[in-house]
């Protein structure tokens, strides 16, 4: 079988384009059904996030331009416009492909974990959907092994790489559980969003989300399961919180001295961890001046960054050499199905010989034949039978000078 990964991402289409070509959840077992109905590929999955969409296909025969004309026409554009965004991999590279991708090698953010999961979803579909077989089975699972001896082996996703993912590993190193904890997101941006997700991930219950477009509050907050409040609700809400992370938009700040002196007196100075990733700053400076508050800026947190994405990218090239040896052993077990259908054919003939002799035998003792001689001519008419057809293309390489099929004889005889 041979196999295609073909798709496009944030690095090869813009938004517009990957919109366009996205599969949702609703339709993603008709395409399944469809890919294999054309016969396309006989097994498939496809992977389809806000970042990239990708086609997984197998088939004895791969032709890409129908996967193309395929993709093209489920997403309502020319052949040509929708090819300059393509990326293309046969067979080993598309392997190799799969275990970059699900190691987030290949993703927006180095390392970044999320892939790995919408993988296993893409999988899951494909496999309830019945476009998946023996090949793509064994590939996933590799797949998923992968990635998991990546993490295991590698700091690819030790080290933060962006100011949120930073500001809630601060977090964690300021209070021993984030769980128990309340936490305040000041503004609905993707910078909050990407807070509240990793908050999610620190198992955090009670996220409250504050914005001046409450709508646009409540939207974010149904997508990570939260409370949506006004920006006019702070000032009553604010002494609830442990944690307040701010990341507005406003050119003015949003949290003044008083307001979080007033509400560290009715913590009764339990302290307050305060994240402001907003420029121009959404708190006063001042607030860092107070007992129990525990001020961090976007410069606090740009060195750790950087110096975890320098640790992700060490760790990326250690992930290369894990991922390079895994595509070689996987290469081998795709290689190995290629022998199966002659192994069984031969075992089929092998084994018609056998009943056809064994027949014979029973017939000679049933006329009563000596069961000595009957077994001495079993064993001898079995050896002629099984030596007959290779004896005789040897003799024939032998006069057509045929050193290598004389050679794979003795490799495979152990002569």
């Amino acid at each position: 079988m041979h196999l295609l990964a073909l798709g496009l991402n944030h690095e090869t289409a813009p938004v517009k384009l990957r919109e366009r070509v996205a599969f949702g959840p609703d339709v993603m077992g008709e395409a399944l059904d469809d890919l294999a109905k054309s016969r396309i590929a006989t097994e498939a999955a496809i992977l389809s996030t806000c970042n990239r969409t990708e086609l997984y296909c197998g088939n004895t025969r791969i032709n890409r331009e129908r996967v193309v004309g395929w993709l093209s026409a489920h997403a309502g554009l020319g052949e040509g416009d929708l090819s300059r965004s393509l990326y293309v991999y046969p067979d080993e590279q598309a392997v190799k492909h799969a275990f970059r991708v699900a190691s987030g090698l290949d993703s927006m953010v180095l390392g970044e974990p999320q892939i790995l999961g919408q993988m296993k979803d893409a999988f899951q579909r494909a496999s309830a959907a019945g476009t998946t077989g023996k090949v793509f089975n064994r590939l996933f699972q590799h797949t998923f092994s992968v990635a998991k001896q990546v993490r295991t082996d590698t700091a690819i996703g030790s080290s933060p790489v962006s100011v949120a993912y930073a500001g809630v590993s601060l977090a964690s190193r300021v209070f021993a559980d984030l769980s128990s904890l309340t936490v305040l997101l000041i503004g609905a941006g993707e910078t909050i969003e990407l807070v509240a997700r990793h908050l999610k991930e620190q198992r955090v219950r009670k996220l409250i989300v504050a914005n001046r477009s409450v709508e646009r509050a409540r939207r974010l907050a149904e997508a990570v399961d939260c409370q949506a409040i006004a920006l006019a609700e702070i000032p009553d809400r604010l002494h609830q919180a442990d944690i307040i992370v701010s990341s507005t938009a406003s050119t003015l700040p949003i949290l003044g001295k008083g307001a979080v002196e007033g509400a560290i007196r009715q913590r009764r100075h339990r302290p307050i961890f305060i994240l402001d990733l907003a420029v121009p700053r959404d708190v006063e400076s001042q607030v860092g001046e107070l007992p129990d508050v525990y001020l961090y800026t976007v410069d606090d947190l740009q060195g750790v960054v950087e110096q975890g994405r320098d640790m992700r990218e060490r760790a990326a090239r250690e992930a290369e050499s894990i991922i390079d040896l895994q595509v070689v052993r996987f290469m081998r077990w795709m290689r190995s199905l290629e022998s199966e259908p002659v192994i069984r054919t031969f075992r089929g003939r092998v084994d018609d010989i056998r009943k056809e002799e064994l027949d014979k035998a029973r017939a000679r003792l049933a006329r009563g034949g000596e069961p000595e001689q009957v077994l001495e001519q079993l064993a001898r008419d079995l050896s002629n039978k099984f030596a007959h057809h290779p004896s005789q293309q040897l003799k024939q390489a032998d006069m057509e000078g045929n050193p290598g099929l004389l050679s794979a004889a003795r490799k495979l005889f152990g002569l």
